[in-house]
């Protein structure tokens, strides 16, 4: 299956046409592991600072509340207890890490599912180049418009795009992201991903920061080179 998708700029005039990688873009979505990876990474957002205090952590409780013996009543040792007023909690939250372990292989393959999923729905956008010099919401929006993209938008930006970075970031309805932070969360958040030339994964520009691809085995032949050991040199009597 061969995909393509126009080049446009910042006008909306359409550039040239460029094909997305069939390996990023192409593939059918595993949505088991777009499933675990999401909630792994939903997990690992979590804060885990709850805590409540155990009989042994609050105030008081030091002296014996009232006799053991002879006052009709159950015995008790602290007015601490779980069942007493401001006492301690029994089996309460303790600070935690959510966090799951992600193999990188499946992160790889959720992110590349999330971006074939929009890629087949025809919601993946390529502009040329971000050409401002200066900061402006004004031209942000008015770029959006003219790519005829509704909805949320998920931008992904180069770190050199500062100007369109502080340019896109106080429009509601758009996300901004790096390109090494792109992720299958986000990707599934946002109706429309748009790419610059320098970001689109599986070209040359946007291999620069590796997000969805694995990285390449070296040659067999290179390998080998590499392990064998070099002979010494005769020396000349």
């Amino acid at each position: 299956m061969s995909l393509s998708v126009d080049v446009r700029d910042v006008t909306g005039g359409v550039t040239r046409q460029v094909s997305l990688d069939e390996h990023t873009f192409g593939i059918e979505p595993n949505v088991a592991v777009l499933h675990q990876v999401v909630v792994a990474q939903r997990a690992a957002a979590r804060a885990g600072t709850q805590s409540t205090k155990t009989r042994a952590e609050v105030a008081g409780g030091g002296k014996k509340p009232f006799k053991q013996k002879g006052t009709g009543r159950a015995r008790q040792g602290s007015e601490r207890a779980p069942h007493f007023t401001g006492g301690g909690i029994a089996l309460g939250p303790k600070p935690r890490s959510y966090k799951q372990r992600t193999p990188r292989k499946m992160i790889n393959l959720a992110l590349r599912s999330a971006l074939s999923d929009r890629a087949s729905e025809g919601r993946v956008a390529v502009v040329d180049a971000w050409p401002w010099t200066m900061p402006s919401t004004k031209d942000a929006k008015a770029a959006i418009a003219a790519l005829g993209i509704e909805g949320r938008v998920l931008v992904v930006l180069a770190r050199e795009d500062e100007e369109a970075y502080k340019s896109f970031r106080n429009l509601p309805e758009v996300q901004v992201i790096l390109a090494g932070e792109l992720n299958a969360y986000d990707v599934l958040c946002n109706d429309w991903i748009l790419f610059s030339a320098a970001t689109l994964p599986g070209t040359a520009a946007g291999d620069a920061e590796p997000v969805a691809l694995s990285p390449k085995p070296e040659p067999a032949a290179a390998t080998a080179e590499a392990s064998e050991p070099s002979e010494p040199a005769e020396e000349e009597s």
